[in-house]
């Protein structure tokens, strides 16, 4: 058993339309789909990924309305890894950030910013770790569109620990004193440990909550039994509808999950469809009326676009 790198990353927000605009309209992520936290569906939870909402670009946000601004600190992922194809891509994104008003910090192959609630990014150009996994926006040329996962970067006050958890336990392979590869057949995606700042984190608004690794669906149950046979605790297989997971927290603090890869969000709507609608699990649905009430109403970010063009 191999783990497919990153499957999507969740993190939080205090304002779902904020959200929606940065991500959907700055960055260019499609938004696959509205639904809600399946453990508190009295707010929403955000996807956004490629165009075909594939795990390994899938960033996903929990909104709790007016949430305060986090601060991340140990035993948090402080920083998300992006692939841009070349040094011309970030070119774009510069002057786009800028545009908008978004200060960020350029070096040769790199490109570091914040959203507007501090959640840091990094743009880097050049790493091939992947097949690109993009989506269409009317403003975005491909050639320069966020292409998928390549890391996250964390705080950890035991990074010793969390290395052996990550090479005995779920099969990394170090590539460099505090950097581990998680590596399948078709993606890869990596995690490195950063020395913690003194202060405290605080969870918040921009602050990221887990980090999933993904795993094929036969494999899945397989994972279970080897987390419990190396000690590790965990929770049981969670049916999350769109796929299954498994949570627990790495030595140094981190929440991670294995999440694998079926069925997808076409299970709900059809793919020209995804991010339309509100969609809940089965389980949910009869509260559909009192949990739409409660949201704030989300328009579809490509109301009025034209198709996306071909790929080519």
């Amino acid at each position: 058993m191999r783990l497919e790198g990153i499957h999507h990353i969740t993190a939080v927000t205090g304002d779902a339309p904020a959200n929606g605009d940065f991500y959907a309209r700055v960055l260019g992520l499609r938004l696959v789909a509205k639904t809600v936290n399946q453990d508190d569906p009295t707010v929403y939870h955000l996807f956004y990924a490629d165009e075909q909402g594939s795990p390994g670009a899938d960033l996903t946000f929990f909104e709790y309305p007016g949430a305060a601004p986090g601060r991340a600190g140990a035993g948090m992922v402080h920083r998300i890894e992006w692939a841009v194809e070349d040094r011309e891509a970030l070119d774009f994104w510069q002057a786009r950030l800028g545009a908008e008003g978004i200060a960020a910090q350029r070096d040769e192959r790199t490109l570091r910013f914040s959203d507007r609630e501090g959640l840091s990014h990094e743009l880097i150009a050049g790493v091939r770790a992947n097949a690109p996994l993009s989506a269409y926006h009317p403003d975005i040329p491909r050639t320069h569109a966020l292409q998928g996962f390549l890391g996250v970067r964390a705080y950890s006050l035991r990074p010793e620990a969390g290395a052996q958890l990550l090479e005995d336990v779920l099969g990394a392979e170090r590539r460099g004193e505090s950097t581990f590869e998680l590596r399948g057949e078709h993606r890869g995606s990596t995690i490195a440990w950063d020395v913690a700042p003194a202060a405290p984190g605080v969870p918040g608004g921009g602050t990221v909550h887990h980090v999933a690794w993904g795993a094929r669906a036969v494999d899945h149950p397989r994972w279970l039994e080897h987390l419990q046979a190396a000690g590790v605790r965990s929770t049981q297989i969670i049916d999350r509808h769109y796929f299954h997971s498994i949570y627990f927290r790495e030595p140094g603090g981190v929440l991670y999950e294995i999440a694998d890869d079926e069925p997808g969000f076409t299970v709900d709507l059809p793919l020209d469809q995804l991010g339309t609608k509100i969609i809940l699990p089965p389980w949910l649905e009869g509260q559909r009326e009192q949990i739409e009430a409660r949201l704030t109403p989300l328009p579809d970010p490509r109301a009025g676009w034209s198709a996306p063009a071909p790929a080519g």
